[in-house]
């Protein structure tokens, strides 16, 4: 795996992070708690596995499979950033390029935040395509660019973001023809999110999701998906949240089983 993880980010700052000797500037970058290194690495690592596994499964597959974590998209080449240390999305799509020979993947990323390390590390890259959509006055407040990008308003509810999903997802496939989706299945678009700024509601990121995975199946792209950003102080609500991707999967392949 560290092979994979080479291939997207600079061996110096993983070795730093490895051997935790990251600068203090950096670990602020970063945000998160440095106390416990060794758990640290080894959440980083199997967070990265986890996508690359999920990867794989959906590949293999030909429909989809779900990660319990993921899309940590704000990682850059050579530094961290909010909250994230590695870019999974992009470690998995790189590999899924390389070791599944694949001339076109498509990061799909429902976050509320920009995608801006996984546009910033594919900046040069054809054989990945990368979708942003996101809300247009949240962080990053220096936006990268992606190869689409789609500012979405704050307080946007349901129904305008549902359209606004479709029509971006469907360009996006038309132009980059993907052999695979990786969709980054963010929560914080809740509008219960303390770092949101959008007003989706539950039902509307269930619905969302399962207009995701049901149109990948339904063009017979395999999907994996990850489960992407989130923020409550209340733990359960916020898991609950981030079951809506799985629940949603469990009903579109209920559906498809059903020959619907």
């Amino acid at each position: 795996m560290l092979d994979a993880i080479f291939a997207v980010h600079d061996h110096a700052y993983l070795d730093r992070f490895l051997n935790n000797k990251l600068s203090e500037t950096e670990k602020r970058r970063i945000g998160l708690h440095f106390d416990d290194q060794d758990v640290l690495v080894r959440r980083t690592l199997s967070e990265t596995g986890g996508t690359i596994l999920t990867t794989d499964l959906a590949l293999k597959s030909g429909c989809m499979a779900i990660n319990l974590a993921g899309g940590t998209h704000h990682a850059h080449f050579s530094h961290g950033a909010g909250f994230c240390i590695i870019n999974d999305l992009a470690v998995a799509a790189r590999r899924a390029v390389q070791k599944h020979k694949l001339s076109s993947v498509m990061i799909f990323d429902l976050d509320v935040h920009q995608g801006d390390g996984t546009a910033s590390i594919f900046a040069d890259d054809k054989s990945v395509y990368t979708v942003s959509l996101h809300c247009e006055s949240n962080y990053p407040f220096a936006k990268a660019v992606s190869d689409m990008d789609v500012p979405v308003k704050a307080r946007t509810g349901d129904d305008e973001y549902k359209e606004i999903m479709r029509c971006a997802f469907q360009e996006a496939v038309a132009i980059c023809k993907p052999e695979l989706v990786i969709y980054d299945a963010g929560v914080d678009i809740s509008i219960h999110d303390k770092l949101g700024q959008l007003a989706i509601t539950d039902r509307g990121i269930f619905e969302r999701d399962q207009w995701v995975l049901s149109e990948c199946l339904r063009r017979r792209i395999p999907v994996a998906a990850v489960i992407g950003g989130g923020y409550d102080n209340d733990r359960g609500k916020l898991a609950a949240r981030h079951s809506l991707l799985h629940r949603a999967a469990i009903a579109v392949a209920s559906a498809a089983a059903r020959g619907e």
